[in-house]
């Protein structure tokens, strides 16, 4: 069984992305990881290329006039993807703030022997942690994606959907998947909160115009989680090894009451609705296995 890794990435330093662990995690997994480096401020290109020999780098350049609803991001996505090993019977995709566990390697590989000749299997799916404000708290409200896809088949003509948060055959045909039986760690809201009014103001430009930039995005010398609070659960699990250096240097202090919940009317309807067995949430995926 031949399994690739894709990715893409730009500024990943100056915006602090933790791209370095999101590689290594799904390295132990795959025979090379193609990583689309985008033209950066930074030495993004040389922070990718003393990673490891399996990681095979593609210089892109980002097309900045697609600023509506992150469309740059699939582009850029279907550019990796593009570049893996036509041989290959799976392709592992991670984004530069997601991490997988060490823990579900075993699963992982399991999953993709088992369904490897399964015709009726395109992908498999993920469950997501969504680290909020620190390491120690995860989002549980409804504005979060619970699942998503993050191995496909390749050579079935599968891209990158919408902003890159899945996969698509079609624009209306969903991928039939199977479960992974693991997790996808996802810290795209755990920087300290400097780096995260940096992220806020470059971030934003890839879904909207000026316009919007200035009536939403606050001028700020940091951002305040407070205003964005949901509803969160303290994590009590372990995390993946490759983000321990990055907790351990972690600089600014969160605490938060995680009794205080700050509902919409549309997510206490959603609550409503599960709790009588009805799930309304976004799914882009058929599961299937």
């Amino acid at each position: 069984m031949k399994v690739s890794g894709f990715t893409f990435i730009r500024n990943a330093i100056l915006l602090d992305y933790p791209i370095v662990a999101s590689i290594q995690s799904i390295l132990p997994l795959c025979d090379e990881v193609i990583v689309a480096v985008g033209n950066s401020d930074d030495d993004t290109l040389g922070l990718i290329q003393n990673i490891d020999p399996k990681v095979k780098i593609i210089q892109t350049t980002w097309d900045d006039s697609l600023r509506e609803n992150g469309r740059v991001l699939a582009v850029e996505t279907d550019k990796a993807l593009a570049a893996i090993d036509p041989a290959a019977d799976w392709a592992i995709y991670i984004q530069g703030d997601e991490v997988m566990h060490q823990d579900d390697h075993l699963h992982i590989l399991k999953a993709m022997t088992r369904f490897q000749h399964d015709q009726d299997v395109d992908g498999l799916l993920f469950d997501y942690l969504h680290f909020y404000g620190s390491y120690d708290y995860i989002g549980v409200s409804n504005n979060w994606y619970k699942k998503e896809i993050r191995i496909i088949k390749p050579g079935r003509g599968i891209f990158s959907f919408r902003d890159a948060q899945g996969f698509r055959k079609t624009p209306d045909q969903k991928l039939k998947v199977a479960s992974a039986n693991a997790r996808v760690f996802h810290y795209g809201w755990v920087k300290d909160p400097w780096s995260m009014q940096r992220k806020q103001e470059r971030f934003h430009k890839l879904w909207h115009d000026d316009a919007w930039l200035e009536k939403n995005i606050k001028e700020a010398e940091a951002f305040d989680y407070e205003d964005h609070i949901h509803e969160l659960a303290r994590f009590d699990g372990t995390h993946p090894q490759w983000i321990n250096e990055r907790l351990s240097e972690r600089n600014w202090n969160f605490d938060v009451d995680i009794s205080r919940r700050k509902r919409t009317l549309k997510n206490r309807l959603k609550n409503i609705l599960k709790w009588m067995g009805i799930d309304t949430n976004y799914a882009n995926y058929t599961i299937i296995r």
